[in-house]
């Protein structure tokens, strides 16, 4: 775990006969990774190119196949894969069926899609009969009540109720009708009436049917007659309803015909509506028998495609009955993968016994880091950033507690830390149920359930140091300070004193005003009442993120020592390391000593120095004779160690001529300005922080405080609503937004600031023939 798996190169040798049942042994136990030992031939001219087409034929029939039983709701069965070996023969043979199984699904869609369109153009013309009845009485009453014009006499006046109309020139009109949808319909209205003017009567309603609006998908549309004089008009109206998709329909010109061809349709719908009905519950039928056995199918398919990709790998000799292979796989796993070899040879019944040959290589081999479900998800971080080198130090089981606690660092808080701890034990609890989902979301969420539980843990922990939930502090153990030792007689105060300032000061000079032993956990609660509280914590904080920053830093710069001796690279020990950790030491070492030593030594505020003017005196050499000092010889130890650390730097580029000391002066220089921007960089610790923590102080005071202020009766109802606004805020900003904030500064603390301290990242990843890791992805 702390170091990838030792790899070995094995070379094997099996019949052909047993290829299928030895592959798949290996498939099973996922441990072995085939190289390509054909690099130079093309995927379309390897020997089994056509088989791996035939199982990706067999996926697209499958995927219909599933498709068609997710439109029908037909629930597939799930089937837990027994682990048995797919021979050809039943590949063949399963190939048959689905096949067949696909032809009739899709000879049972042709004529259910059939007859829905003879089912909805019958509901259509029903629906047109109907509406057609009012349709011919209007423009009958209208040309009864014209008198008869010619051709320069007035037109009839137009009539709009929910019509078009218009007439002249002699009274015989022919009819069209049809049914268009509703949205073109002022469109299509709007064309005839710009080329005929006033030369049509236009009737249209909409259809009422719910039957057929539901047999459409919901869309509505209208039944129209168009009444016109002369067969060239009706022409071109027929081509305008073309263009406008109408579905134009027979009409009869009398009642009575009209009548008898309704009755003749409301039969012929309900014909068909039995005929569908069978159609879709034959179609069920044969759905619902292959659902019980489509996922089994599937995962021999796959298995079988796997099989043919890793043989398409593999060399075969002239004779064609021996089959070579090379394969990576763990030193402390070969005997697991001889003995599936073995199994795998005696399930096909074959005379010889695979032999396994290790073989010495300069080729590298990949990496590979042993998981389990608890340190998946934080090797997939590190592995984000670049896969490790082979045999190089694996940050994982460190990322494990530096990642959430840096990020506690930032989001400090035990309410918030508590909500991302409930959220993480659900998803654990629910980690069956939410598996099945597919939402990215959800996967994210289940995978990287661990994490948020630390994550969770930590920030409790950190909220107990700061002292913080959701804004208010504890006070288990009693503070520290007290106010009643500051009034007379001991102290300087009197009631007077208490009524006329603002601001009072509590000086630990006093006796028993200050109890001489700090708070037993985290901050002093008296600090949250206090008017310097942000000043306070502003410089806490700041300095915490510089001890941090710089003992992680630090932390990575010993890992690399590490490396160096695995690897027996003991120049780079000398040339390096030594001098990296003393640069370092001597500079941001030394700024983690001044932190700490004034914090031990009583000072006056007034007189004390500050660390940073301090520090940045101590790299320009400046001193003046009113500078304030710490402790005796200061300014002599500061110059010593900065003339340490410069003398470093040429240490550093002591290596080979030519482009390596060029690389070596570039990674010198990377690295001593590299030290100064990384230690700055950990200031994010002190910014967010601070910065989490007055939002949640601006919730409280903006929403809650006034909330429980309200008074009974309504203001119950008012509390209702802050309370609700309040939760609302919380997780939206404080835990949604300034989680995702934190937890992103962590990344990168992790992958810039730490890991280029002794992580390469250049290897690539073992990716071993594995029918778990392939039958859990999705299809």
């Amino acid at each position: 775990m702390f170091r990838s798996e030792e790899m070995c190169l094995v070379q094997l040798f099996f019949q052909t006969e047993s290829a299928h049942t030895c592959i798949h042994q290996l498939g099973l136990l996922g441990l072995a990774q085939f190289r390509d030992l054909n690099p130079g031939t093309a995927a379309f001219q390897r020997k089994f190119v056509k088989e791996v087409k035939r199982c990706e034929e067999m996926e697209r029939i499958l995927r219909f196949l599933e498709a068609e039983m997710a439109r029908c709701a037909i629930p597939v069965s799930a089937v837990v894969d027994s682990g048995g070996v797919t021979c050809p023969r039943e590949l063949l043979e399963l190939e048959c069926k689905i096949r067949k199984l696909e032809e009739e699904l899709k000879e049972i869609n042709c004529n259910h899609d059939a007859l829905k369109r003879n089912f909805t153009e019958l509901l259509e013309i029903s629906s047109l009969l109907k509406a057609s009845r009012d349709f011919f009485e209007e423009a009958e009453s209208q040309l009864s009540s014209s008198e008869l014009p010619s051709e320069d006499s007035v037109s009839i006046a137009t009539i709009r109720r929910n019509s078009s109309a218009s007439t002249s020139g002699p009274q015989k009109l022919g009819f069209i009708a049809g049914v268009i949808k509703q949205d073109r319909f002022p469109a299509f209205e709007k064309v005839l009436w710009r080329l005929f003017h006033e030369n049509f009567i236009l009737r249209h309603a909409e259809i009422q049917d719910t039957e057929q609006q539901t047999e459409n998908t919901m869309v509505k549309k209208d039944a129209f007659v168009i009444f016109v004089q002369g067969d060239q008009v009706q022409g071109k109206i027929k081509k305008i309803c073309d263009g406008f998709r109408a579905s134009l329909y027979p009409c009869p010109n009398t009642l009575s015909a009209r009548e008898q061809m309704r009755m003749s349709v409301h039969i012929r719908i309900e014909d068909l509506r039995m005929i569908l009905r069978r159609t879709e519950e034959f179609r069920a039928t044969v759905l619902t028998k292959a659902a019980t056995s489509i996922q089994h199918w599937v995962n021999k398919v796959k298995k079988m495609k796997a099989i043919y990709y890793t043989l398409n790998l593999c060399n075969i000799d002239i004779t064609q009955k021996l089959i070579v292979a090379e394969i990576w796989c763990p030193v402390s796993d070969l005997n697991s993968v001889q003995n599936a070899l073995i199994k795998g040879s005696e399930q096909s019944g074959s005379s010889v016994s695979p032999i396994l040959n290790r073989i010495h290589t300069q080729h590298t081999p990949p990496t590979f880091n042993r998981t389990n479900v608890f340190t998946k998800g934080f090797q997939t971080i590190v592995d984000a950033y670049g896969v490790s080198n082979y045999r190089e130090v694996n940050p994982t089981p460190y990322t494990i507690i530096t990642f959430p606690f840096l990020f506690a660092v930032m989001f400090g808080d035990c309410g918030h830390g508590l909500v991302l701890t409930l959220l993480a034990v659900w998803v654990i609890v629910q980690q069956k149920k939410l598996s099945c989902c597919r939402s990215e979301f959800v996967v994210v969420l289940v995978e990287g359930r661990f994490i948020i539980l630390l994550m969770g843990l930590f920030s409790i922990y950190t909220g107990l140091i700061y002292n913080d939930c959701f804004s208010k502090s504890f006070s288990i153990y009693g503070s520290s300070w007290s106010v009643r030792h500051m009034f007379q007689p001991s102290g300087p105060w009197s009631n007077e004193t208490l009524h006329s300032s603002g601001h009072l000061t509590l000086d630990p000079a006093v006796p028993r005003v200050y109890s001489g032993s700090p708070y037993m956990l985290g901050i002093d609660p008296v600090w949250n009442i206090a008017s310097n509280k942000l000043s306070f914590l502003n410089s806490y904080k700041m300095k915490m993120s510089v001890i941090l920053g710089v003992s992680h830093m630090l932390f990575g710069t010993t890992l690399s020592l590490v490396n160096y001796i695995h690897f027996r690279n003991f120049q780079n020990i000398l040339l390096r390391f030594i001098p990296e950790l003393v640069f370092m030491l001597s500079l941001f070492g030394y700024l983690i000593f001044l932190i700490v030593f004034k914090w031990c030594v009583q000072l006056r505020s007034e007189t004390a120095p500050s660390i940073l003017l301090m520090f940045i005196n101590m790299m320009l050499f400046s001193y003046q004779s009113s500078d304030v000092f710490l402790y005796s010889e200061q300014k002599a130890v500061q110059t010593f160690l900065v003339l340490q650390a410069l003398l470093m730097v040429p240490v550093m580029l002591l290596e080979s001529m030519g482009d390596i000391f060029a690389y070596q002066a570039i990674y010198t220089i990377e690295h001593c300005l590299g030290c100064i921007s990384n230690t700055a960089s950990y200031l994010r610790l002190w910014a967010l922080s601070l910065a989490h923590a007055e939002l949640s102080e601006v919730l409280w005071r903006m929403l809650l405080r006034g909330g429980l202020r309200c008074t009974p009766g309504l203001g119950a109802v008012l509390l209702a609503l802050v309370l609700c606004c309040f939760a609302l805020l919380t997780v939206a900003v404080l835990i949604v937004m300034e989680g995702l904030s934190a937890f992103l500064h962590a990344l990168r603390l992790h992958w810039v600031e730490f890991q280029n301290k002794f992580y390469q990242g250049a290897g690539f990843k073992f990716t071993p023939l594995s029918f778990t890791s392939l039958l859990k992805t999705q299809p």
